[in-house]
């Protein structure tokens, strides 16, 4: 049943990415919906595990949407910055002058995602307004050398 929930809230995930339209607070809210989904899968038992599931959504959901609400363009060039030149476990940092946010990045694993090898799983942690808010995310550098964010 867990694995069936993960896969179902991944599949509507990469489902719902894939619209062109979406907004990057979208992205942030989708993403961060899936990852505390399955955080949330990681406590309780029986209709407590399904709530958890649930609280464990809401929240991933509420700090990623906040994360990609507050990333401007230049903060979405520095993320494709990293996610090209940084290595594996080698954080980029930097700090957005319009808003005052901290981000730092990190690309955590390398991995191919529908044929693709040229994928990157990574963690962004974003101090807003003196809250630190963390979402993982996956990204797969397009054909025109771009990145997009996949799940």
């Amino acid at each position: 049943m867990k694995i069936f929930l993960i896969l179902l809230l991944s599949f509507i995930s990469i489902s719902l990415t894939s619209c062109s339209n979406l907004t990057k607070q979208d992205v942030g809210t989708l993403s961060g919906g899936v990852v505390g989904g399955v955080i949330g899968s990681q406590f309780g038992g029986g209709s407590g595990k399904l709530v958890a599931i649930g609280l464990g959504t809401l929240a991933g959901a509420l700090v990623g949407g906040s994360v990609g609400k507050s990333m401007d363009q230049v903060d979405q060039m520095k993320t494709q910055s990293a996610l090209e030149t940084q290595a594996v476990g080698q954080p980029a940092y930097w700090t957005n002058n319009k808003t005052g946010a901290n981000y730092t990045v990190t690309p955590t694993r390398n991995v191919e995602v529908k044929g693709n090898p040229y994928c990157r799983e990574y963690r962004t942690t974003a101090i807003i307004s003196g809250k630190t808010q963390t979402v993982y995310g996956t990204a797969c550098r397009q054909r025109d050398g771009s990145w997009k964010i996949v799940s």
